[in-house]
């Protein structure tokens, strides 16, 4: 059986996961996580959905997620659990450590010599902060455009044809929305202009980007990780070096070898894990949710 190496990256950031929700797309997070070996790996935020979580709705492909993650940990990764506003419950118990497990608001790395500044970003959201009310009723239409997305992508393959993403379509079309998401990344980039930082990551918008910005002989990149629902993407750090990894590239590339043949793992999702690890992960859902 032919298996594929698993990538040892040094820093990965993933965001906007929502686990608990029906648009998470977590089987395709976990043949991602599977496939990769990372020194550190950053959970920017929205990683699980404590505003659309039900008890009954949290299916095996999303404790695998969690599981995996865990594995992780284990196997010597250090994760940095950064909150969002989706997981803004958590904030009360920021600046936590546990093992390989790191609980903060936002996180400062030091990669080859540049300063690199991460936080999910929802501080930005003027509806955050002044209308959560109408924050959540927006993620709740989200959903249910997400889901109405779903119905269509299945007729949509079933004709031949590809998906299409609805709420980009719409993203891309409205105004204020297009104005909204500029307006996000040139507030990131002054501020890391401002601290003196060379690159800022964030979440939040689902729009993922690498973007060097310059300002009076001084540089800044900004990034976003995108999400897990529409664009499946994540960023990657090695060699010296950023980059934006897409799931339907890769699985281009995978073409015609079985997910769970393609690397080497010797655990297997539904394996034991620690009884300190499983009872720490027990109690942090709860707290995010």
């Amino acid at each position: 059986m032919y298996t594929m190496p698993k990538r040892n990256l040094e820093v990965v950031v993933l965001s906007d996961i929502h686990l608990g929700t029906y648009g998470c797309q977590a089987a395709e997070l976990n043949t991602y996580l599977k496939s990769i070996n990372p020194s550190i790996l950053v959970l920017n935020g929205d990683i699980i959905d404590g505003w659309q979580f039900r008890k009954y709705y949290f299916p095996d492909d999303h404790l695998k997620v969690i599981r995996r993650i865990m594995k992780m940990m284990m196997q010597g990764t250090q994760v940095y659990y950064l909150t969002g506003n989706h997981d803004e419950m958590l904030r009360r118990f920021t600046d936590i450590t546990a093992g390989n497990f790191h609980l903060l608001n936002k996180l400062r790395l030091d990669l080859d010599g540049k300063k690199v500044w991460i936080f999910h970003g929802d501080v930005f959201d003027l509806t955050m902060r002044y209308s959560k009310f109408v924050a959540k009723l927006g993620g709740l239409g989200y959903n249910l455009l997400i889901y109405l997305n779903s119905l269509v992508n299945t007729l949509s393959q079933k004709m031949g044809k590809g998906k299409i993403s609805l709420s980009k379509r719409i993203k891309d079309s409205v105004k204020n929305a297009v104005q909204f998401i500029s307006d996000f990344e040139m507030t990131a980039t002054d501020l890391a202009f401002e601290h003196g930082y060379d690159v800022v990551i964030c979440g939040h918008i689902h729009r993922p980007a690498i973007d060097t910005r310059f300002k009076n002989g001084a540089s800044v990149t900004y990034m976003n990780s995108g999400d897990w629902i529409e664009n499946l993407t994540a960023l990657e750090y090695s060699n010296g070096e950023w980059s934006l990894f897409r799931y339907d590239d890769y699985i281009k590339t995978i073409a015609g070898v079985e997910a769970t043949d393609m690397h080497e793992d010797t655990d297997d999702d539904t394996d034991a894990i620690p009884g300190s690890y499983e009872r720490f992960m027990q109690e942090f859902l709860v707290a995010a949710t």
